[in-house]
């Protein structure tokens, strides 16, 4: 597949690195000295120039491309690119925005703009964090199959019930499945025998009820629900999505903004939300506001630094669990290990989701894990796949030693995999597998 992808981003590149092996890509961006990085950094064509004008996509020959991708960080440039691109070729093209207005308008008709598939930076991001604090210890969280199946992934601490079981005794749900342990720098595929270790990432497949009953085994002390009290530092995109999308499941945040008019504009908009005018960092403020009391907080303001700073005064005053938005994706580990508990960068989140439709095969949905160091991907089993009529036992075998099935879904109703389970065309399947391998298995789905 040719794939032109517009900006050469942390976006940019991470999509061009994870298609750089199997696929014909060509970066199109403006930076002379970033197009000399990729060059020698990837197996990728850099052109040098500007995506919105023809001629720059036909030297990058947008003829021939099967896709376009539109990953700068400005929205007009990326609607207009994909506009371009589809009057002088029949590319599929993808445009990343941020602003929601653009995503309600393609919304409405979805030939609108010229663009085929539009993924919103903010909505995703402030989903991803509901979804993360929804689940007491859990780092990631990504639905498949409609919600049916949930992944997650946690990290086990000193005092966890886990600690010292093996997976055998801590597979105690019957819908649920062990996908893989991510011990320092290596993805173990759990065994029955395999022990649980202090520190260890467990990554487990099932329906959300089974998830839900692993996160207390995993933190039995922690609790959220609606009762619970979140506090999100920041009106942002991100933190007015957020503080929406909380609402709606039944929570009344708190959401700190200094700017007045802005904080006035978000009361407005949600009323199950509490608006306070004032600055994250005045420690005063926070203590006498009892911020320390909350259960999470959420850090979206417009600096990764001032984020930080957020969550660590916040697990000061005693705030039990801190979800930080990062915009450089490579300081998220950084954040991770000074004391944020989630650090979720927005351009991953992109990445993770436009990187479905570089898959080959009929592949519905994509989670990346650990920098890309495996993938749990959800595929629509056809006729053709070595998995399709076979038992798992069986068809096991024609994939690589790293690839495990977590989950199946059959006309809507969840299907635990076991050994003697014959998977059927048309069944939705999530597997996970290491990254090394992404190739080898989506060529055999």
């Amino acid at each position: 597949m040719r794939v032109v992808i517009i900006g050469a981003g942390q976006v940019g590149e991470s999509i061009a690195a994870d298609l750089e092996d199997g696929h014909e890509v060509v970066i199109v961006e403006r930076d002379a000295d970033r197009c000399d990085e990729l060059t020698y950094s990837l197996d990728v064509l850099t052109i040098n120039g500007d995506g919105t004008a023809v001629s720059t996509l036909e030297e990058a020959g947008i003829g021939d491309a099967d896709m376009v991708i539109a990953s700068t960080d400005d929205d007009e440039t990326n609607i207009v690119a994909c506009s371009t691109a589809k009057a002088v070729s029949d590319a599929f093209t993808i445009a990343r925005i941020k602003n929601t207005e653009y995503l309600r308008t393609w919304e409405r008709s979805r030939s609108a703009f010229g663009i085929d598939f539009m993924v919103c930076t903010n909505l995703l991001t402030a989903e991803s964090i509901v979804r993360v604090i929804g689940l007491p210890a859990a780092r990631d969280v990504d639905l498949f199959a409609d919600g049916e199946v949930q992944m997650a992934e946690f990290e086990v601490s000193e005092g966890s019930a886990l600690v010292g079981e093996t997976v055998s005794e801590a597979d105690r749900f019957d819908s649920l499945t062990f996908a893989s342990i991510l011990r320092d720098d290596e993805v173990v595929i759990p065994r029955g025998e395999t022990r649980i270790e202090v520190g260890d990432r467990a990554v487990v497949i099932g329906s959300p009820g089974s998830v839900r009953g692993f996160a207390a085994d995993v933190a039995p002390d922690e609790h959220v629900g609606t009762g619970e009290e979140v506090v999100i530092v920041g009106g942002s995109e991100i933190g007015y999505h957020a503080a929406r999308l909380l609402g709606e499941r039944g929570f009344s945040p708190r959401l700190i903004e200094r700017d007045p008019d802005r904080a006035r504009d978000i009361a407005e908009e949600l009323p199950e939300t509490f608006v306070m005018e004032s600055d994250a960092t005045d420690i005063g403020f926070l203590e006498r506001e009892h911020i320390g009391d909350a259960d999470v907080l959420i850090a979206a303001l417009d600096s990764d630094e001032k984020n930080l700073l957020s969550c660590l005064l916040a697990t000061r005053l005693g705030v039990e669990r801190t979800v930080a938005i990062v915009d450089q994706t490579a300081y998220v580990d950084i954040f991770e290990t000074v004391g944020v508990d989630v650090g979720v960068s927005p351009r991953a989140v992109v990445a993770e989701e436009i990187s479905r439709f570089t898959r080959e095969g009929s592949a519905e949905n994509v989670a990346l894990i650990e920098d890309d160091r495996a993938e749990v991907l959800e595929v629509e089993v056809t006729e053709e796949s070595l998995l399709a009529n076979r038992p798992i036992s069986e068809s096991i075998h024609d994939f690589p030693d790293c690839l495990v099935i977590g989950a199946i879904t059959r006309e809507g109703e969840l299907v635990t995999p076991r050994g003697d389970t014959v998977i059927r065309p048309d069944d939705h399947v999530v597997v996970f597998f290491e990254e090394s391998v992404v190739d080898e298995v989506t060529g055999k789905l």
